[in-house]
């Protein structure tokens, strides 16, 4: 599959939380740095997660249609309950995630385009199921960072979407005619065997902004790619929150939904969410031990990533062998990128015959 090279690729642990924070590590003697996660050792040692947790560890996503102020409210949201702010998961997440300087080339990111699928959802090269496959797989790595934080700091998050809502897109890409009923089969594959590993999030947050409206803001976007965007796929997506996504996830989520004028006021926002006693889904459930292996699998990375990944065939996102080892090799290339972090002398690492 396609996606099997970020099995390669996918940084492992803690470092995939948030670009540029800050990791602790250690050194012996004058090997090179490495984090310290936590494991067997830290649990048997007594580390529980249970005492860092507050009412404020909580995991809130905050859904709706392009361009409907999910940025906007999930920020205010997140400095107002001291919570971590996870931006939307795009399709160069990785690369931002693990630090990049610039954006590496599509076929390290999913060999897919936003871009290309604005301008023509009925490429028949098949990048809008490839761009829909990779972008679940992005979300979900990003909802294991999410959960890791939380378990790990104790710190709520606050991100926008997740893989639970990605189906909306799915549902409307289907019903325009934009993929194969093959692409659903595929998806939905992927689907029920990665996200029953997750608890979905405490509370979802529904944006409620009519189709029309959505396609008023994206055409006064200024992106030349969101001028052309069809309303009936803008009315699909609308469609499919309200009709599948919201009914299921009311009953293992809190859930919570506001028009464009009421998401403005945050004090009410905030209000509602601290009047709910968050008694649906299994997250009250859990207890130290299940804390354990729940922090064990989303802190690697590989795992996680290896759930998105079925050998079945399918042209939109089946490569070859060859195919494959060309792009580890050609990514193993690229500067700084042949080492482990510290050891690449292209990239400018100094004195690496002392380490």
């Amino acid at each position: 599959m396609a996606l099997r090279v970020i099995r390669r690729l996918v940084p492992s642990g803690a470092a995939a939380i948030k670009a540029g924070s800050t990791v602790h590590t250690a050194r012996i003697h004058c090997a090179a740095r490495r984090p310290l996660q936590y494991g067997w050792l830290a649990y048997i040692l007594g580390e529980r997660t249970t005492p860092r947790l507050t009412q404020n560890s909580r995991i809130i996503t905050i859904d709706g249609s392009l361009a409907s102020g999910k940025g906007a409210l999930a920020r205010s949201l997140a400095d107002k309950l001291g919570m971590l702010y996870l931006p939307e998961a795009g399709v160069h997440y990785l690369d931002r995630a693990t630090g990049e300087a610039e954006p590496l080339h599509t076929r390290f990111n999913g060999n897919c385009s936003l871009e290309t699928f604005y301008r023509n959802p009925h490429a028949p090269d098949g990048n809008s199921y490839r761009l829909q496959s990779w972008m679940y797989h992005v979300r979900l790595l990003q909802y294991s960072d999410a959960i890791e934080h939380l378990l790990t700091t104790g710190q709520g998050v606050v991100l926008e979407r997740s893989p639970f809502s990605d189906m909306v897109f799915l549902e409307a890409m289907f019903k325009q005619g934009y993929i194969r009923k093959q692409c659903v089969e595929h998806y939905n594959e992927i689907k029920n065997i990665s996200i029953c590993e997750f608890l979905p999030p405490h509370l979802v947050i529904y944006l409620d902004v009519p189709a029309e409206e959505v396609q008023r803001r994206l055409q006064q976007s200024g992106q030349a790619h969101l001028q052309n965007v069809p309303l009936a796929y803008l009315k699909s997506i609308e469609e499919a929150y309200k009709k599948s996504y919201l009914p299921s996830i009311s009953e293992h989520a809190e859930l919570l939904a506001y028009d464009a004028t009421q998401a403005h006021d945050i004090e009410r926002v905030v209000e509602d969410i601290e009047s709910l006693k968050f008694v649906k889904g299994q997250w009250a459930e859990q207890d130290d031990t299940s804390y354990h292996y729940m922090r064990m699998l989303v802190e690697d990375k590989p795992m996680v990533a290896s759930l998105t990944c079925v050998p079945n065939f399918l042209p939109e996102v089946t490569i070859g062998a060859h195919d494959v080892d060309e792009a580890f090799y050609a990514y193993k290339s690229l500067p700084g990128k042949r080492y482990a972090p510290g050891f690449n002398m292209d990239a400018g690492d100094k004195q690496v015959w002392l380490k």
